[in-house]
């Protein structure tokens, strides 16, 4: 029996929402509907403690358009989006959550500026009332800053080409950059308003002890792009400096002391920091720049194995 084309991939990572589930695929039954476009809903089980995962092989006797993946552990939502691109069929992806606090009818007005050849990535941004709406806000306002890149919410609902996923770091919680990774290789970014609404059922995964690590990974995703591919940029200019800077104090503190007389010990211990901090900063960009010719190899060979791949007959 052939399979069947799918044209959109509903990426749904679930943590605990056995309850949220059975409203949340009625809702997509309503929502593609009479669509021309085929629509599959992949529901990645990352590591439930409640009855997530029976509960889900009951609805797919009863939703056709529905497919499941279990994590055993939680991995986190970056991990359950890879494994749901592995099993998708499209060349379109939706990421969305299960809580409900988005609607699916709003999910073919995310994919339909990909599917018009106008974007190849499209994130919602809310709209309606957000408990962790400050948070959010200097989270976009300092993404905005070190990426340069103008969407109201890096951090959302988002439908994006196939493309864009392959092209993704296996990182945890780098799903948060997507649109900044995306935008960085050269694919187009667009924005709509979508609707946010309180969760159905449930608490909320985000604690406030996510905000120092997005912090964290913030810093990380803009090293990436300023540095990861030339670090001798950052480490080498800061170890020049510093060495630098060491070495003309020493020589000016070499002339004080034959000339005048005059020396401090803790001139001489800023010195031999200088140039030691120097010389190790000098040291690690030459190291990663090692590191960032094995990472230009790997790619190219993983470019060639896809290549070959496509080319490969059945």
């Amino acid at each position: 029996m052939p399979v069947p084309q799918i044209d959109i991939s509903v990426l749904v990572p679930a943590k605990d929402e056995a309850e949220n589930l059975p409203l949340f695929l009625d809702l997509c039954a309503q929502a593609f509907a009479g669509r021309a476009e085929q629509y599959e809903v992949i529901v990645i089980d990352d590591g439930s403690g409640d009855t997530t995962w029976p509960l889900l092989q009951e609805l797919m006797t009863r939703y056709p358009f529905l497919r499941a993946v279990r994590h055993r552990a939680r991995r986190g939502i970056a991990e359950a989006l890879r494994s749901g691109f592995l099993k998708a069929r499209s060349d379109i992806m939706v990421f969305y959550p299960a809580d409900l606090q988005f609607k699916p009818e709003d999910i073919p007005r995310l994919v339909a500026p990909i599917l018009a050849g106008e974007s190849d990535m499209v994130t919602g941004y809310k709209q309606g009332h957000y408990e962790k709406a400050f948070v959010s806000r200097i989270y976009n306002w300092l993404s905005r800053v070190l990426f340069d890149v103008r969407v109201k919410d890096l951090n959302n609902v988002k439908a994006y080409r196939r493309e864009i996923m392959e092209a993704q770091p296996s990182r945890p919680d780098w799903h948060r950059y997507m649109i900044v990774l995306a935008a960085q290789q050269g694919f187009t970014v667009s924005e709509i308003p979508v609707p946010l609404y309180p969760r159905h059922a449930g608490a909320s995964k985000f604690g406030i002890g996510r905000i120092p690590v997005g912090v964290l990974d913030m810093l990380s995703v803009w090293f990436e792009l300023r540095f990861g591919q030339k670090p001798l940029l950052l480490f080498g200019m800061l170890g020049a400096f510093l060495f630098a800077a060491g070495f003309v104090a020493g020589l000016v503190a070499l002339y004080m002391l034959f000339t005048a007389n005059v020396g401090v010990r803790a001139v001489w211990t800023i010195i031999q920091t200088c140039l030691i901090l120097g010389s190790i900063f000098f040291a690690t960009g030459i190291l990663g720049e090692q590191i960032a010719v094995q990472r230009a190899e790997m790619r190219e060979l993983r470019r060639r194995f896809d290549e070959g791949s496509e080319h490969r007959p059945e």
